[in-house]
């Protein structure tokens, strides 16, 4: 690194020690980039991938290959550059202030409107069990989020244990689907298997599946971002990353195969909350509000994950010197509450701004914008692996292969998502410009 990290920019908080380092061990870690992957993607892509039918099942492997080639980027750039601020870090080094800028930007714009997305896919999950919350699930979301911005504004250790808690919690419905489907195809043979009308295999379908299905992989890089306030990070945050990334292709494999398996395609379209469904179906309906309880708890862990990672993100570039220096402001618990209030309120005005959507369409909306404005970021970071890790000949592979995979992902989102996602990236222009100007002035 050329020492840009440690540039002084922190609203007169950077001289003392950072009160949360080494808050985060390596099951810490582990909760942060299993509980971000495992959210509102299991429990809601079901039904958007139903029409895919085939398509969507190649989508996710395709997927599952293309996110363990990043994840092993992450982890290989984790060891090599261990400093906050994830991709940020790793495009700032690589290819300094301009590249790392745009990446930091484009990957909080994927934060901070992917929560959006997160808070609308929990009401949906709730609104099964309390239907009256389904006209509001605008205003319901926006209030979930700043709930968790009041969590995080407590402090790291504090966002680490609701993550632990909602990770043990999330994974109990998604065992028993997989049990269940267990039980099912082996006690009934092909009889429980559904016989759908097959839906022709194409590059261009799948690509589209793809590109959906890597929503539930947003966070492979979560263990990078607050790398220094990690017990050891050069080496748990490269466990931390693989083994959760892998941990979470195999389960949504497996809960993925059994909802296509036993689950009519049009059923499943048409369900706000397809896991409760399917358990519902088999073990009473009083199981699907349980279950909806279950999946709202899921969305709400990686609600709180991101939150986390929407406050850590500018206050990485504006240590950095990259992003105005109010924003590193930190408050008595090392926490960057402008940094968070900021990303409040701007996820709060795109929620709002589409009030008038329905819960599927306002999560399918605000989900492939965030994605499409996000993908900057991740093909950056896949660069960074190329061009950093020199002696590394598997890391700089990995990095390639992820950067077609990314590419790919990006004509997947197809032409509305990736127009709205460069009106995103290009308001962080003047923002660059003012702060260089500053940085040039002396100010």
């Amino acid at each position: 690194m050329d020492g840009r990290a440690d540039h002084g920019g922190t609203g007169g908080s950077s001289a003392r020690p950072l009160k949360d380092k080494g808050a985060l061990g390596f099951w810490g870690a582990l909760a942060l980039v299993m509980g971000n992957l495992i959210g509102s993607g299991i429990y809601l892509l079901p039904a958007t991938l139903a029409p895919f039918g085939a398509n969507a099942t190649w989508g996710w492997v395709v997927t599952i290959a293309g996110a363990m080639a990043l994840a092993f980027v992450f982890a290989r750039l984790a060891a090599a550059v261990p400093q906050a601020g994830g991709p940020y870090a790793y495009a700032d080094a690589a290819f300094g202030p301009a590249v790392g800028f745009a990446t930091a930007w484009s990957y909080w714009t994927l934060i901070w409107a992917g929560n959006g997305a997160v808070a609308v896919a929990a009401v949906s999950a709730l609104s099964v069990a309390i239907p009256a919350l389904a006209p509001h699930a605008a205003v319901a979301a926006v209030v979930m989020v700043w709930v968790f911005v009041g969590v995080n504004v407590r402090g790291v250790a504090a966002a680490a244990r609701v993550q632990m808690v909602t990770m043990v919690l999330k994974l109990m419905p998604l065992a028993a689907v997989a049990l269940l489907a267990g039980w099912l195809l082996l006690g009934k043979g092909g009889a429980a298997v559904v016989q759908d009308a097959p839906v022709p295999l194409a590059a261009g379908t799948i690509a589209g599946a793809a590109a959906l299905t890597f929503w539930g992989f947003l966070g492979v890089e979560s263990a990078t971002v607050p790398a220094d306030r990690m017990q050891n990070p050069a080496r748990t945050v490269p466990r931390a990353t693989l083994i959760g990334t892998a941990a979470v292709g195999v389960i949504y494999l497996i809960v993925s195969g059994a909802i296509t398996a036993l689950m009519p395609r049009a059923a499943v379209a048409a369900s706000p909350a397809p896991i409760a469904d399917f358990l519902g179906s088999a073990l009473g309906g009083a199981t699907t509000q349980v279950v909806a309880l279950f999946a709202t708890v899921s969305a709400l862990g990686t609600l709180n994950g991101f939150v986390l990672l929407q406050g850590e993100v500018p206050r990485a570039m504006a240590r950095g010197g990259v992003f105005p220096r109010w924003f590193g402001h930190e408050n008595g618990a090392g926490v960057p509450v402008r940094a968070h209030v900021l990303a409040g309120v701007l996820v709060t005005g795109v929620t709002l701004a589409n009030y008038t959507r329905g819960m599927g369409d306002l999560f399918a909306f605000v989900a492939a914008v965030s994605l499409a404005a996000g993908m900057l970021a991740y093909f950056a970071s896949a660069l960074a692996g190329v061009a950093l890790l020199r002696g590394d000949t598997a890391g700089r592979a990995a990095g390639i292969a992820s950067a077609g995979f990314v590419a790919w992902l990006s004509y997947g989102l197809g032409f509305e998502a990736n127009g709205w996602a460069l009106v995103l990236l290009l308001a962080g222009v003047p923002v660059f410009w003012w702060v260089r100007r500053g940085a040039a002035s002396g100010r």
